[in-house]
């Protein structure tokens, strides 16, 4: 598989992709620049907005448009009528990271403290009218999350455990039986974002592993797509099909950072994969 470069950019810390069917543009941001980017690949636009904070996530919102942000302190929108929190906890020391829109529309948004320390993060569950559930916590690094084809599974990471792992989703929405799908092997790096093809595999970027990998629904690994960076941090499917890898990168740490760092990679034709709902809220 051919590796391009889709956006050249220096991003500190570049994570979240996220395919916007209606406007067919990506959505990715970079945290600790504190700036959400778009990218629509048939024009070749590009816009980038600040954030007042570090910005874990920001995905698409149904109705009116706009974003969910999971910034610092919560949870907020984004749209034509400005700015507003919909869930804000301020919690010295922690930041908002990965986050992901479930089937029914609800932002499952991951935190972690800066200092990575175990048991400082969480995964929680976040409506449209704001109301907040934690779901996951004694978590130290929340990434990567994502549901199968079917909305009856959901595949979880917490980075440090470098395992990916898979619950049974109830009619509550609410995980059940964690098990482990695979696990990230010495060496290899840490998992870190993912995303679920129309298969049902689970494909894993690889912070410090150089890599992507695919997963199948039983937990063998079929695929690894080699990098010239690094750190990727995260990989969704986007383009017209649903058949083009994204894939985020970091440069942060990096004493002598790849020359693609930071900027967004692309592997045309790698798959196919899921369109992705918009927040509800």
């Amino acid at each position: 598989m051919t590796v391009e470069v889709a956006i050249r950019e220096y991003a500190a810390l570049g994570e979240g992709p996220t395919w916007d069917a209606d406007t067919q543009r990506l959505i990715w941001v970079d945290i600790l620049g504190s700036r959400v980017h778009t990218y629509e690949p048939a024009s070749g636009r590009r816009t980038v907005m600040a954030t007042e904070q570090h910005v874990g996530a920001a995905k698409p919102r149904a109705g009116g448009g706009g974003l969910v942000l999971n910034l610092r302190d919560g949870v907020a929108l984004h749209g034509p009528d400005g700015f507003r929190w919909l869930h804000r906890e301020v919690v010295p020391g922690r930041r908002g990271n990965d986050a992901a829109v479930a089937p029914d529309g609800s932002l499952w948004a991951g935190t972690m403290r800066y200092d990575e320390a175990p048991g400082g993060g969480a995964l929680s569950r976040i409506t449209a009218d704001g109301t907040a559930e934690v779901v996951l916590d004694d978590v130290a690094v929340s990434n990567g999350t994502g549901w199968s084809p079917d909305g009856r599974l959901m595949y979880y990471i917490d980075s440090p455990t470098r395992r990916i792992d898979v619950f049974d989703v109830g009619g509550d929405q609410r995980p059940v039986n964690r098990r482990q799908l695979a696990a990230i092997e010495d060496g290899a790096g840490f998992p870190d974002g993912l995303t679920v093809d129309a298969d049902g595999s689970v494909w894993v970027a690889l912070w410090d592993g150089a890599a992507v990998r695919r997963y199948t629904p039983s937990g063998e690994l079929d695929r690894v797509i080699p990098l010239p960076t690094r750190r990727p941090t995260a990989c969704a499917f986007g383009g017209p099909d649903l058949t083009d890898l994204y894939i985020t990168t970091a440069r942060t740490g990096l004493e002598a950072p790849h020359p693609m760092s930071g900027s967004v990679l692309v592997v045309p034709g790698a798959g196919k994969g899921l369109a992705q709902p918009a927040f509800a809220g």
